[in-house]
């Protein structure tokens, strides 16, 4: 049963983390809270069915996997779909805010994109859960009490593989290098040469397209709703605050340590606590370390 409890937290985790990625960046180099983020991870999972629904595209499994290629090629676009959304909501709302109001609008105004996203898709797709495929998954039995199904094996080495992916991304790359010095000083990084424009820019594409793998990753997980990101919203910020804002590592460890301590909350209360767990564990950190548990770290930003 521990085990079982263990293997559903990192599983929960490795989604919490790709979601808390793009949401810290958001915190660290944008300096405001952005509430339509785990809204973008609606979106585009709902974009990867949407594919699927217009194009008629068959859900033929690939391998012991209730999916296949289709939702795979459903997924690169709808990560496009996420981003051009992401990039115009910028362009038509928080630029236009950026520099002239305080944060507290700025979050504000996010919180009203987040309602519109979520009943856009409401109105587009109907408010009935749905899933990608029908597809039956039998477990596999990795050890006495411990079972996982190949989906969930997937997932996982895929939020994994992504996690490493940004890292090095932003440590080995010249915009990497540049993201992490406006989250630092963005005065000091704007009197270096560095465009804070295109940092902005790419803050946006890269949260967009992490949104979008998340979301979808999630749905075959679980189940689609219009409201799923909702849902998420408060773990995605706990993982993000719990790791440090601004802190990528810290935020993908946070990730983990939310989706665990969920998963072995039920061991001990009724299931319908389970939502309230990422705020105790982030009252928790926040009343021992406000910074976060692994701010100030090497390897975080």
């Amino acid at each position: 049963m521990m085990a079982q409890a263990l293997a559903d937290g990192l599983l929960t985790g490795a989604i919490y983390a790709l979601g808390a990625i793009g949401l810290t960046l958001t915190m660290g180099i944008l300096r405001f809270a952005n509430f339509a983020h785990a809204e973008m991870m609606t979106w585009g999972a709902y974009m990867a069915l949407g594919v699927l629904t217009v194009f008629g595209l068959p859900s033929a499994p690939l391998g012991p996997l209730t999916f296949g290629w289709p939702l795979i090629g459903a997924t690169v676009i709808a990560i496009g779909l996420t981003i051009a959304l992401a990039l115009l909501i910028d362009k038509l709302i928080f630029a236009r805010l950026r520099g002239r109001v305080n944060h507290l609008t700025l979050v504000f105004a996010s919180f009203g994109v987040a309602l519109l996203i979520r009943n856009l898709i409401s109105l587009i797709f109907g408010g009935e859960a749905t899933y990608y495929t029908n597809t039956l998954q039998m477990a596999i039995l990795l050890a006495p009490g411990l079972r996982v199904m190949p989906d969930q094996v997937f997932i996982f080495v895929m939020s994994l593989v992504l996690v490493v992916a940004v890292q090095l991304f932003l440590q080995k790359t010249r915009l990497g290098l540049a993201m992490r010095a406006v989250s630092e000083s963005p005065t000091l990084a704007e009197i270096n040469g560095i465009a804070l424009s295109r940092v902005v820019r790419w803050v946006w594409i890269l949260g967009g397209a992490l949104a979008a793998v998340a979301g979808v990753l999630y749905g075959v997980s679980v189940q689609l709703r219009p409201e799923f990101g909702f849902q998420l919203l408060l773990p995605l910020f706990a993982a993000a605050i719990v790791g440090g804002v601004g802190n990528v590592v810290g935020a993908v460890l946070g990730g983990f340590l939310i989706g665990i301590v969920e998963s072995f909350s039920v061991l001990v209360i009724p299931a319908g606590y389970k939502l309230a767990m990422p705020f105790i564990v982030m009252l928790l950190v926040l009343y021992v370390r406000p910074t976060g548990l692994f701010a100030g770290t090497s390897g975080g930003k």
